[in-house]
C-alpha cells in the first residue's frame, strides 16, 4: 500500500483572503492593534510559525511572542468555522481536485490523507466546507498542530498509517502532493517522494529545480496522477 499525503491550500482549496483575515482578526484581539503587515500567500509554512512571524513582523516585543503566538494558534480553527461563508463564496475547489481525490482513495493500493501546514482544526474547517473530507482519512494525516516543523509530520502520518493498517511506511511507499517549496522541502527533509502541483504561486520549473519526483499543472488528468503515484513510490 502506499501513503498519500495531500497538501492542502492551493492544491486542493484555494481558500482567499480568509486565512489572512484570521491572522488580521486575531492579531488585533491578542495585540490590541491592527497589524500592518500579514504573512505571505502560498508559502505552505506551518501556521504556528506564520504566527510566530506575524507577531515578529509586526513589532511584538519578543519576550511576548511565543505567548502571543500560542493564543493565535489555540483560537484560529475556532476563528476560521466563523468565516464558512467567506471560505465558499470567496474560495473554490482547485481545478479536477475532487475527482483527482476519489480517483485516489478508489484504488485499493493507496491511503490518502493529508500532511499540511494547517491545525489539524483548521484543516477540518476547509475540507468540510468544500465537502472533500469523505475523501481522506483525517485520522491519521500530519498536522501544524502536533509539531510545527513540517518536515517531521511524514513521519507523524507514517506511524499512525503504519498502526491503523498495520504495514510500514516509509520514503519508498509514501507520496506527498503539494504546489509549493514547502511540500519538497518536506518530501525531500520527512521521507517522502512528491508530486509538485503547479497550482499555487511557484512555477512548475522551481518545483522541478527544489527536488519534486514529477510535476504535473494542475489535477484535471486523474489517471496520469494514479500512474505518477505509481512510479515514484517504485522509485528506489
Amino acid at each position: 500500500m502506499i501513503l498519500v499525503l495531500w497538501d492542502i491550500d492551493r492544491t486542493l482549496v484555494y481558500t482567499g483572503d480568509t486565512d489572512r483575515l484570521v491572522y488580521r482578526e486575531l492579531f488585533e484581539e491578542v495585540v490590541g492593534r491592527p497589524a500592518e503587515t500579514l504573512p505571505e500567500r502560498g508559502t505552505g509554512v506551518t501556521m504556528p510559525l506564520a504566527a510566530k512571524e506575524l507577531l515578529r513582523a509586526n513589532a511584538v516585543e519578543p519576550a511576548r511572542i511565543e505567548e502571543l503566538a500560542r493564543h493565535i494558534v489555540q483560537r484560529m480553527p475556532e476563528q476560521l468555522a466563523l468565516h464558512r461563508h467567506e471560505l465558499i463564496h470567496t474560495g473554490q475547489i482547485m481545478p479536477g481536485a475532487r475527482a483527482a481525490l476519489a480517483a485516489v482513495q478508489q484504488d485499493s493500493r493507496f491511503v490518502p490523507t493529508v500532511v499540511t501546514g494547517n491545525l489539524r482544526g483548521s484543516a477540518e474547517v476547509k475540507l468540510k466546507t468544500f465537502e472533500l473530507d469523505e475523501y481522506l482519512d483525517l485520522d491519521i494525516g500530519g498536522y501544524a498542530s502536533e509539531d510545527p516543523h513540517r518536515p517531521a509530520l511524514v513521519r507523524v502520518a507514517q506511524e499512525k498509517a503504519s498502526t491503523r493498517y498495520r504495514q510500514a511506511f516509509t520514503k519508498h511507499s509514501t507520496v506527498i502532493i503539494g504546489d509549493s517549496l514547502e511540500d519538497v522541502r518536506t518530501g525531500r527533509e520527512g521521507g517522502a517522494h512528491v508530486i509538485g502541483v503547479a497550482s499555487g504561486t511557484t512555477s512548475a520549473d522551481a518545483l522541478r529545480g527544489a527536488g519534486a519526483s514529477h510535476v504535473i499543472p494542475d489535477l484535471t488528468d486523474s489517471q496520469r496522477l494514479l500512474s505518477l503515484i505509481g512510479q515514484v513510490s517504485a522509485a528506489r
